[in-house]
């Protein structure tokens, strides 16, 4: 089997020591105590819903947050099967960081901790959450976890109701993930990803920020009114069952346009759209440019050579004059 099973009561959990201090490195346990938001949502039981309270108090509770809504520090999925904490390895799967199994059915959620944190509401690039997404929804698969799992509270596996224990001692890095996944089926970047996990991030935030590039350039308003239109439309967008969470929602809203108001304005897509223009009319003069050599040098007029090519007279004369020129500059 691969890597060592560790059984860790609550009472063996430490701190994370000062960095003057000398001493063992900590357990992954107190990482994810060291890496819980602030306030994190937590209950005792789901039926009950949700409390959002300062994180000494919210340690008390079966289920807790593990991560915040910017950063993706914990991969958890959720096995609802007898044997959970084990059949991982029979499914050839990675080992996971952490294990809170109920002792009553046996299900568990199956924690794997990251040495670098996703950030779920990118500043621009789509490219490192896609290939995070990929890795979150190929795992998922593997482990035959519940798709239907919204991700926002996981068992707490520091309240002793769990039997909790510890395999990989390192954390991941994706490519880690990846080297015991098949990713083939999520290269296409033009199909959308299973709405699962950091599938349903990238989703929304790749939705969104097609849609801020268009809709900034209408009336381009300030940021206050600007930011309310995109949280608008990012929670219309966060139609997938089930939904992110709103604080969630809230994060990549307000990355998308911070960075749309930010970077685009009246001037600059003036700039852009010349700069477009001028590439697009280099090409098809290029395009073109063979045809017309050949009608002159069969002896068709300007007017006749623009009739067929469909540009002004005028514009036929200046790329023969260039044309010309170029060719006697070369000799």
């Amino acid at each position: 089997m691969t890597g060592t099973g560790v059984h860790v009561e609550r009472e063996d959990i430490v701190t994370q020591p000062a960095e003057a201090c000398q001493g063992p490195a900590p357990t992954n346990l107190a990482l994810f105590r060291q890496r819980l938001p602030r306030k994190p949502y937590h209950t005792d039981t789901l039926g009950d819903g949700l409390r959002i309270r300062d994180v000494q108090r919210a340690l008390a509770a079966r289920y807790i947050q593990p991560n915040g809504p910017t950063h993706r520090y914990w991969l958890v999925y959720d096995v609802d099967r007898s044997g959970a904490a084990l059949d991982w390895n029979d499914r050839g799967a990675p080992p996971p960081t952490i294990v809170a199994q109920n002792p009553d059915n046996g299900h568990a959620h199956l924690i794997y901790g990251l040495d670098v944190a996703v950030r779920t509401a990118p500043d621009a690039k789509t490219g490192p959450l896609r290939y995070a997404a990929a890795v979150d929804c190929a795992l998922r698969a593997l482990l035959d976890a519940d798709q239907g799992y919204a991700g926002l509270i996981c068992k707490n596996p520091l309240h002793p109701h769990w039997r909790v224990t510890e395999w990989e001692p390192r954390l991941y890095e994706l490519g880690d993930l990846d080297s015991w996944l098949d990713l083939s089926a999520y290269g296409d970047r033009r199909k959308r990803l299973p709405d699962y996990g950091l599938g349903r991030n990238c989703n929304l935030f790749e939705r969104l920020r097609l849609w801020s590039y268009k809709a900034i350039r209408q009336g381009w308003p300030d940021y206050d009114r600007w930011h309310e239109a995109v949280l608008t439309r990012a929670r219309a967008y966060n139609d997938t069952d089930p939904a992110l969470p709103d604080n969630e929602v809230r994060a990549t809203a307000k990355s998308v346009a911070k960075w749309t108001h930010q970077r685009l304005s009246p001037a600059g897509f003036a700039a852009a759209q010349s700069q477009r223009g001028r590439r697009k009319g280099a090409k098809r003069r290029g395009m073109l440019i063979p045809r017309v050599k050949e009608m002159a040098a069969q002896g068709a007029s300007h007017r006749e050579i623009a009739r067929v090519v469909g540009v002004d007279h005028k514009t036929i004369g200046n790329w023969l004059r260039l044309k010309g020129k170029a060719a006697q500059e070369g000799e």
